[in-house]
């Protein structure tokens, strides 16, 4: 069976204005406007099988949502090929439109001044669902969902977390066997990020419907995905597990140390970075390959009532991964503006 979406050197490039600064250079921009050529995706590739749980990761501007688009025929690559079900998303084939679908966390797609018992009407209407079809889905998410109460009710007049319930509905009716969901929980409370991540995994398991996610919250990836995707200036940095971030990413691990006294910080700070000191308990940064022997020294020189070695956190990981892609995408950016 082949791949549901095979992407390969996929590339996207806009042209954005360049802004001097000073009322010389605005007044000669109105007649000679100075553009420069960004990368938004810069040559991925990328395979899916049928029916995984795909989480794709990456810093704001990473190329996340660009891709999405593309996949879903809402761009145009500048360059590359990419087939999903066997359809190049951006020919717009009718025959494509009806087999995915789209949901962004920050766009609508309901009419906001009509129940949205009206707008899934409408999505009837416009992916062509037999009415039986239509009613047995429809009432099997919403009973999924727990939102029997609100079709009535005018979107405008739901919380967000009721609204993106909504919005998952209107973009499963049709029963799509793809699904794009760019940060489907953003700005949603814990409580309905954890209902979402629910219906999310059992609605997938059921129906085996291959997903691709994007989102900042680690909990939303660790929950449901087993793959992880990290792009990052355009190109794909990771493609593995998600325990696999924290070995190709971190360089360190966290050692704690329950003492019965007061901790001896500046002997401590020969092993490696001290994190925090919180008596009885102590928390150390040390390098990876230094573990063994610190851990050798520590207990041979200090009375130690507990020991935990640990990576860090993932979202740690994740966060300074990201820090560092930005802060080299802002130094090329700096010296290709000193360039021009």
């Amino acid at each position: 069976m082949p791949p549901v979406i095979e992407v390969a050197g996929l590339t996207k490039n806009y042209r954005v204005a360049v802004k001097r600064e000073g009322i010389r250079a605005a007044i000669t921009g109105l007649w000679h406007r100075e553009t420069r050529e960004v990368a938004a995706v810069r040559g991925i590739d990328l395979t899916v099988e049928a029916g995984e749980f795909v989480a794709f990761l990456g810093p704001n501007g990473a190329g996340k949502t660009t891709t999405l688009k593309l996949l879903s025929g809402v761009l145009t690559p500048s360059g590359g090929t990419a087939h999903v079900l066997g359809y190049v998303p951006w020919l717009r084939e009718n025959a494509y439109r009806r087999r995915f679908a789209l949901v962004m966390g920050q766009k609508n797609q309901l009419w906001w001044d009509l129940p949205a018992q009206e707008s899934f009407r409408l999505h009837q209407e416009i992916y062509r669902i037999a009415p039986a079809d239509f009613a047995h889905t429809r009432d099997e998410l919403v009973e999924l969902l727990d939102v029997s109460k609100l079709l009535g009710q005018p979107v405008r007049e739901l919380s967000l977390g009721e609204r993106m319930k909504m919005e998952l509905i209107a973009a499963l009716l049709h029963s799509p066997e793809v699904l794009f969901l760019d940060e489907p929980t953003i700005g949603l409370d814990v409580v309905a990020q954890h209902k979402i991540q629910q219906f999310l995994r059992r609605y997938q398991q059921e129906r085996g419907t291959t997903i691709l996610l994007t989102s900042h919250y680690m909990k939303d990836v660790a929950a449901l995905c087993r793959r992880v995707v990290i792009i990052a200036g355009g190109r794909i940095m990771y493609d593995g597990s998600l325990a696999g971030i924290i070995d190709n990413f971190s360089g360190h691990k966290v050692i704690t140390l329950q003492l019965p006294g007061e901790a001896p910080v500046e002997m401590l700070r020969r092993y490696g970075e001290i994190l925090d000191v919180n008596p009885p308990r102590v928390r150390l940064k040390i390098a990876r390959a230094a573990v063994p022997n610190a851990l050798s020294a520590l207990l041979a020189q200090l009375s130690v009532e507990d020991v935990s070695v640990e990576d860090p956190p993932l979202e740690d990981v994740i966060a300074s991964l990201f820090a560092s892609v930005e802060r080299e995408q802002a130094e090329n950016n700096r010296l290709d503006a000193a360039k021009t």
